[in-house]
């Protein structure tokens, strides 16, 4: 047979300082595109290289696949079975098993040589999960273990963070913003900057623990821009039209950027219809994702400047991210009740797809989303007109 070449990823100068200090129990906290998959890679795959198991563990099934996939294109010459995503076999009997963490027995009865915690920051009952299932699996090898994530608030994975920076025994923590990347512009980070929230951009750029992270607006961001209802005409309104059992709502922003109209009801298609069309004339951008679509194009049939917005993932993301800002820079207000309650529900988790914004179970974000609908319009408006500058 002859000889199969195995070449991993050459690990940059940050990496390198990682594996040189590394010792038994690691964490890495890590800002987006710092090379945390590329080090995943190769700790897994030097261990199956060298003919031990190793577990690779995720919040999520779906995170599983780009982990899964790195480590079969790099191995490939040497598997010697495969399940997708469950796990793979090498010719020197190393093998590299993964793991959902959605699944509460994750690991049990296993025996690893090393353990990679990948996104961690994001999974439930972390240390439950650690200390009852995965930190066993290292007994018979005395193997090592891997935290490695963007960090979401100050939960269990800042926790462990901790025992490496209080220098428990066996411990190592370390703190990497993306600019320790050498391959990444750092003015493509300064970029980024002016396009994110600040609590979003210390946490996904700078790996900062933040307090309440997890909320993409900030409390305390949110409530400096409270103020009572605008008594002035609307500009421009952002709808959001019910989905099951949501509530359609209608909010309006005043020519200052302060909110001065808000109805929310649950009712059938023709009230929702009714009610919008005896809005005052002014910019509208309505929501036309699913059973708001007909609706929308009724609505663009009979009134003007109406725009039909349909939510995806992405596009959301970008109108809750403009909010944001706005919200952060102080340049809208809005009245303390419905309004703030939202703003300070709404959670939001970052996936290999993009950032996902919802209400935890059991709770709305209709308003959010029409107040981030009426924000997006006010914007274009406003530099339609000279920004901010309405007769």
């Amino acid at each position: 047979m002859s000889e199969k070449e195995i070449t991993l990823n050459e690990p940059h100068s940050a990496q390198k300082q990682i594996l040189d200090e590394a010792k038994r129990f690691n964490t890495l906290v890590c800002g987006r595109r710092f090379g945390k998959s590329a080090l995943a890679v190769n700790l897994l795959s030097e261990t199956a290289l060298a003919g031990k198991p190793a577990g690779y563990f995720a919040p999520t099934y779906k995170l599983l696949d780009g982990t899964y996939n790195e480590c079969l294109n790099a191995l490939e010459p040497i598997v010697t079975r495969k399940n997708e995503h469950q796990f793979i076999e090498l010719l020197t009997g190393g093998r590299i098993e993964f793991w959902s963490l959605e699944n509460e027995l994750a690991g049990r009865s296993r025996k690893y040589k090393r353990v990679i915690l990948d996104e961690v920051a994001f999974a439930k009952n972390l240390w439950k999960l650690w200390t009852e299932s995965i930190r066993a699996t290292l007994s018979d090898f005395k193997g090592d273990a891997w935290f490695m994530s963007t960090p979401k608030g100050k939960n269990d994975f800042y926790k462990i963070y901790m025992r490496g920076k209080l220098g428990e025994e066996n411990w190592q923590s370390w703190q990497m913003s993306t600019y320790m990347n050498p391959y990444i512009d750092p003015l493509e980070i300064d970029d980024a900057k002016k396009d994110l929230p600040e609590l979003a951009f210390s946490q996904e750029y700078l790996a900062q623990f933040n307090d309440n992270v997890a909320n993409p607006f900030g409390t305390a961001y949110s409530a400096r821009c409270t103020f009572p209802m605008s008594t002035l005409p609307a500009v421009c309104y952002g709808i959001d039209v019910a989905k099951s059992h949501d509530w359609s709502v209608i909010v309006g922003i005043d020519k200052h950027g302060s909110v001065c109209y808000l109805d929310r009801w649950q009712s059938d298609w023709r009230t929702t219809k009714e009610k919008i069309l005896r809005l005052p004339q002014a910019a509208i951008a309505i929501d036309s994702t699913g059973v708001g679509d007909p609706i929308g194009e009724d609505i663009q049939r009979v009134k003007g400047n109406v725009e039909a917005f349909k939510f995806t993932a992405i596009s959301k993301q970008q109108i809750m991210e403009g909010l944001a800002v706005a919200i952060q820079s102080r340049i809208i207000t809005f009245p303390e009740g419905i309004i703030t309650d939202e703003l300070n529900n709404l959670e939001y988790i970052y996936t290999r797809t993009g950032v996902k914004y919802s209400a935890p179970d059991g709770l709305h974000d209709d308003v959010v989303c029409a107040l981030a609908l009426a924000w997006k319009k006010y914007q274009e408006v406003g530099k339609g007109a000279g920004q901010y500058s309405f007769a």
